[in-house]
C-alpha cells in the first residue's frame, strides 16, 4: 500500500474539520472579490447618509448641523455645491467622512429652509480620473414662529401674560383671571412659562359699598405654567403654585439657561434681617444658598452659577449653600446681560466722578471700556452674532438748576466701541427692551406721553380702578423690608398705575404700547412700528 503525502496527511489533519473548510472557502471568496474591487474600482456614487437638522424645527440656540456621507468627499467640491434656500451663511469644518456647518448668521425664524447637495465627488476622483457626482441630496428644516409674551395691560388682559404671534397677528391670554402677573420667564423649550404674580383678594360681600378687589404688593407667589404657543385652546392648563409667601416674601428671581434652576430673592416675614438668595432646582424643594446678601442678579450661561452685587463688586456663586464665590470682580456695581455663548459679559462700573462706565468682560478677565456717560445705564444685550451692544443710556441735562434725565437706544459695535444713537425716547424712564432669538427684530414698550394719551386711556381702560394696593397689606416690617417696599413703591407697576405708597389711590398712568424695531446695518434711520398691543415686560420666545 502507498504511503500519502505527508503534506497532505498534515492539510487533511488541520484542516479535517467542516466549519475549518467553509472558513477558508469564505477567505478565498473575499480575497477575490476584494482584488476584482480594487481592479475594477467602485462604481456606486458617493451620498450623504445621514443629516442632523432633517425634518426638525432648529431653534436660535442650535447653530450647527453636521452631514455624514458614505466614503471620505473632495471637501473643495462639497462647500462649493451646498446651496440653502434661503440662503445661510456659515463656515465649514471636517472630521473623515463628516462635515459640520455652524451659522454666522442665525435662521431667521418662521421660515423653512431647504438643503441641496449636488455635484459633490469623493476624495479620490482627481487621482481616478472617474469623478462620479454624489447622489443628488435635498432635505428641510425649518425655524419656529416668531412669538412673544407680555404682561397686559388693558381690558381681560390687564395684569394677565399673553401671547402674541407676530407672523399670524394674533394673541391670546395665557394666564388665569385672578392672578396679577408682575415678572415672568419662559423655558427653553418654550413648553412652560415661570412667573411671579399676586392673587386678587375680592371684596367682602357684606360690605354696604363693596370696593374693587385688592393686591397686596408683598405677597408676590412664584407660579409654573405648562403651555403650547402652537395650540390655541388649552383650557386645561393651570398655574401650578410653585413657591408660596407665608414666610418669606418673594422678590426678584430668574431662571436657567438650561430650565433646569430657578434662583429667588427671598426676605423673611418672622426671622429680622434674613434676606438672601434662594435656589430650586429640578424636582427638588427651595433652600437658601446662606451667601452673603447682595443686590441685582442673574444667571450666568452656564447655568450652574449665578452673577450677584455683592459689595464693591460682583461676586460669582455656585449654586450650593455657604459655598465660596467662584470668582470676584471687584470693579464693578452691576452685570446687564451675558452673551449667548457665554464668554463675554456687560457690566456697569460707577466712577468716582459720579460717573460711570460700560464694560464689556470676556471669560479671559479682559475688561474694554465701550462708554462712559454722565447719565444712567439702564439696560443692555447683546446680539446673537455678540458683534453689537444694544444699550438704553440717558443724557443728563443739569442746566439752570434742574436735573432731567433723557433716554435713548444705542447700538454700540464691540470692535470698535462706536456707538450708534438710534432712537431718543423722552420720559421713558421704566422701558424694558428684548432682542429676538435671531436677532432681527427688537420689541420695547414705551407710554404715550402724548396730551390725548390719558384722555383716551381714561375712556377706553376702566377696569383700571379693578385692582386697588391693599393698605393693610404691609403689617410690620423690618428696616430692610420697609427699603425694599418704599423702592418699589415709588417705581410704576406693571398695571399701570403709580403710587407713592401703599395706602394712598394709584394714580393713572398712560398705558404702555409694544413697538417692534427692525434691526439692520444700514445708515438709514430705524423707525419703530406700532403692535398695537397695551402691555409691558415684553420677551421673546426662544
Amino acid at each position: 500500500m502507498q504511503s500519502r503525502n505527508p503534506r497532505s496527511q498534515w492539510f487533511s489533519r488541520q484542516f479535517s474539520q467542516p466549519l475549518d473548510r467553509l472558513a477558508i472557502t469564505i477567505i478565498v471568496i473575499l480575497t477575490i472579490l476584494t482584488i476584482v474591487l480594487l481592479w475594477v474600482g467602485d462604481r456606486t456614487a458617493p451620498q450623504v447618509q445621514a443629516f442632523s437638522w432633517q425634518d426638525k424645527q432648529v431653534n436660535a440656540a442650535e447653530t450647527t448641523f453636521t452631514m455624514t456621507f458614505n466614503r471620505p468627499m473632495n471637501q473643495e467640491s462639497v462647500e462649493a455645491n451646498l446651496k440653502f434656500e434661503p440662503p445661510l451663511v456659515g463656515k465649514t469644518s471636517w472630521a473623515g467622512r463628516k462635515m459640520a456647518y455652524t451659522l454666522i448668521v442665525p435662521a431667521i425664524y418662521g421660515k423653512s429652509y431647504t438643503v441641496k447637495l449636488e455635484n459633490a465627488f469623493d476624495r479620490f476622483a482627481n487621482e481616478t480620473g472617474k469623478k462620479t457626482p454624489i447622489q443628488p441630496f435635498s432635505s428641510k428644516f425649518s425655524t419656529p414662529e416668531p412669538q412673544l409674551m407680555y404682561i397686559g395691560a388693558e381690558g381681560e388682559e390687564l395684569g394677565r401674560l399673553v401671547l402674541y404671534d407676530l407672523t399670524q397677528k394674533s394673541k391670546r391670554v395665557v394666564t388665569p383671571a385672578d392672578l396679577v402677573v408682575t415678572d415672568f420667564r419662559i423655558y427653553p423649550n418654550r413648553d412652560k412659562i415661570l412667573f411671579s404674580a399676586i392673587k386678587k383678594k375680592e371684596p367682602s360681600q357684606q360690605s354696604a359699598n363693596p370696593s374693587p378687589s385688592f393686591v397686596n404688593p408683598l405677597d408676590q407667589k412664584l407660579y409654573t405654567m405648562e403651555f403650547n404657543p402652537n395650540q390655541a385652546n388649552q383650557q386645561g392648563n393651570s398655574a401650578q403654585l410653585l413657591l408660596d409667601s407665608d414666610e418669606y416674601q418673594n422678590f426678584k428671581f430668574d431662571l436657567s439657561a438650561d430650565g433646569k434652576s430657578i434662583v429667588v430673592q427671598r426676605l423673611s416675614r418672622v426671622v429680622a434681617g434674613r434676606y438672601g438668595l434662594w435656589v430650586i432646582k429640578a424636582g427638588e424643594q427651595a433652600k437658601p444658598l446662606d451667601n452673603q446678601p447682595g443686590g441685582d442678579f442673574m444667571f450666568a450661561p452656564d447655568s450652574t452659577s449665578v452673577a450677584i452685587a455683592q459689595g464693591e463688586g460682583i461676586a460669582i456663586l455656585p449654586l450650593e449653600p455657604q459655598t465660596p464665590p467662584l470668582d470676584f470682580l471687584p470693579r464693578f456695581g452691576t452685570v446687564l446681560s451675558f452673551s449667548r455663548s457665554g464668554i463675554q459679559a456687560a457690566m456697569i462700573q460707577y466712577n468716582k466722578d459720579y460717573t460711570r462706565s460700560l464694560y464689556v468682560v470676556n471669560n479671559q478677565g479682559i475688561q474694554k471700556e465701550l462708554a462712559k456717560v454722565n447719565g444712567s445705564i439702564l439696560s443692555a444685550q447683546f446680539d446673537p452674532q455678540e458683534q453689537t451692544l444694544y444699550c438704553l443710556m440717558t443724557d443728563v441735562d443739569q442746566t439752570q438748576g434742574k436735573y432731567e434725565e433723557t433716554p435713548y437706544l444705542a447700538a454700540i459695535d464691540l470692535k470698535t466701541a462706536k456707538i450708534n444713537r438710534l432712537l431718543d425716547l423722552p420720559g421713558q424712564r421704566n422701558l424694558q427692551i428684548s432682542i429676538s432669538p435671531d436677532g432681527s427684530s427688537l420689541v420695547f414698550d414705551p407710554v404715550d406721553l402724548s396730551e390725548n394719551s390719558t384722555v383716551g386711556n381714561e375712556k377706553r381702560n376702566t377696569r383700571k380702578e379693578d385692582l386697588r394696593i391693599d393698605s393693610n397689606s404691609g403689617g410690620q416690617t423690618n428696616s430692610r423690608e420697609q427699603r425694599i417696599e418704599e423702592r418699589s413703591d415709588r417705581r410704576t407697576d406693571n398695571l399701570g398705575t403709580s403710587t407713592t405708597s401703599a395706602t394712598q389711590v394709584p394714580i393713572r398712568q398712560p398705558i404702555p404700547q409694544l413697538k417692534l424695531l427692525k434691526l439692520n446695518n444700514s445708515s438709514v434711520p430705524l423707525q419703530p412700528e406700532s403692535l398695537s398691543l397695551s402691555g409691558s415686560r415684553p420677551r421673546w420666545l426662544p
